[in-house]
């Protein structure tokens, strides 16, 4: 990498306003670096350069935290105006669909001083932990272009982790977020529920944020977005203090329950041995280390949140017909999404109902069966990072790929459903180097925890060093 672009968005951020560097020099060096990679990796599917260098020399530049920093907006979600809106989608793409303005979130990005210099690749609704739409093509993991980076963040993970950005914005209704953190070697965190703001979304399970390089980096943009609208679904009482705070505050003694069960699934032999070591470096620090097993998490009414989340996807198909102004066919619609969307429409509005009450008596045993410690270690994947082709749905029975897909989701998803936060730690790899990220998860509200601990495992095992070679 170049010394600009091999740096963190902090540190970015801190030559502008030290004058050591411009935020068109910025700007210019993450072109030139998207210029080189992206035609192997393809993990920014639209570019905004002019608008972008236009940003970079403007006076009225917002002078936030990031002032200055490229950035790019996942192609879901938050919203900049200007900016093509696909959701992987092809017959949108085909339309070359526009977002209408600013999502709050999308505005925020602006005014914390980020300059958007183009969209990410994601799967079509963002509804798969992998980044292969048919519409723009397979997304290449940089550390191996053989293998996927993961999904529905996967554009955005990609880009970070080979330099085009040090940040990138990411979004989690499944592990949307923390997967991709962990199969790239980034750090992935999702929110608490209401953190950030979600205007109109009723959906629980989805929150906004970024992938980076550094834990700081996470906490510092966090304290730009974080705060919810009146109008949103969804509150949070603001933090107490900035979360940049947290990087220097000591969690004290913490109880802290292990889990690498998968249930009925075989989790790979990395990702469980990642766990098992940074378990040790926990207990050496002085914290309890407390075995747990997923009878609860992957148990009973766990099987619930499969029939919600078809419901959900019924929902985002009808959504891609209200924005392209008609209702879309099957032949507009990627197999995967339309087989889901189908069985999710033949949902009653009492079996929905039915669904959600049982979806949420679930996710409060969840809860209390946390309560017992301050934080839950897990793998954040199943397995490491998989290749790409062994991830296409198969054409004639696309249902047939779910149950690979259930194995690299299996530990976040869950809470997404509680609301709870977590966040993704690129702190083990393969024998091959391969990223394997550690997943940490805390109570409703505690990003401050969360924070704080990782703070700790950075310095502990320290992961600037380590990127692709490119």
């Amino acid at each position: 990498m170049t010394d600009l672009t091999d740096l963190d968005a902090c540190a970015q951020a801190d030559l502008v306003r030290a004058g050591q560097t411009s935020p068109l020099e910025l700007v210019d060096a993450a072109i030139d670096r998207i210029e080189q990679l992206n035609p192997a990796i393809n993990a920014v599917i639209h570019t905004d350069y002019e608008r972008a260098r236009a940003t970079a020399q403007s006076p009225d530049l917002p002078n936030g935290p990031f002032r200055g920093v490229p950035f790019l907006l996942k192609d879901i979600g938050a919203t900049q105006e200007g900016l093509p809106y696909w959701m992987g989608n092809l017959a949108l793409k085909e339309m070359d669909h526009q977002s209408k303005g600013d999502t709050e979130l999308g505005a925020r990005f602006r005014r914390a001083g980020l300059i958007t210099v183009g969209k990410t690749n994601l799967p079509e609704l963002g509804s798969s932990p992998t980044s292969q739409p048919l519409s723009c093509g397979a997304t290449n993991n940089p550390w191996d272009l053989e293998r996927s980076p993961a999904g529905s963040s996967g554009g955005s993970a990609a880009a970070v982790a080979s330099g085009m950005v040090p940040i990138a914005h990411a979004n989690d209704g499944g592990g949307s977020t923390r997967l991709p953190a962990a199969w790239c070697g980034l750090v992935g965190l999702k929110t608490t529920r209401g953190r950030v703001p979600n205007p109109g979304n009723v959906s629980r399970l989805t929150s906004e944020l970024v992938v980076s390089r550094s834990v700081r980096d996470t906490a510092t943009l966090l304290d730009a977005v974080e705060g919810a609208l009146t109008t949103d679904l969804f509150q949070l009482p603001r933090p107490v203090r900035p979360y940049v705070d947290e990087l220097t505050a000591d969690p004290g003694r913490l109880r802290i329950g292990v889990l690498t069960d998968g249930g009925n699934r075989v989790i790979d032999p990395d990702c469980v041995s990642g766990v098992d070591a940074t378990a040790h470096l926990l207990e050496g620090m002085g914290h309890e280390i407390v075995p747990m097993g997923g009878d609860v998490l992957f148990g009973g009414d766990a099987t619930v949140n499969g029939q919600l989340w078809m419901g959900g996807i019924a929902r985002r198909v009808a959504m891609l017909g209200e924005l392209a102004g008609r209702p879309l066919t099957a032949d507009e619609v990627e197999p995967y999404n339309w087989t889901a969307a189908q069985r999710g429409a033949s949902l009653t509005a009492a079996e929905w109902s039915a669904a959600s009450e049982r979806q949420q008596a679930w996710a409060a045993e969840v809860i209390t069966w946390m309560t017992d410690v301050d934080i839950l270690l897990t793998p954040t994947a199943g397995c490491p990072p998989m290749k790409t082709e062994d991830l296409w749905p198969p054409l004639d029975k696309p249902w047939k790929v779910a149950s690979t897909y259930a194995l690299i989701g299996l530990f976040t998803l869950p809470f997404n459903v509680t609301g709870q936060p977590a966040i993704s730690l690129p702190l083990h790899e393969t024998e091959d180097g391969l990223p394997v990220g550690i997943q940490l998860v805390a109570g409703m509200g505690r990003e401050d925890l969360l924070i704080q601990l990782s703070t700790h495992l950075e310095s502990a095992l320290p992961w600037a060093h380590r990127c692709p070679c490119l």
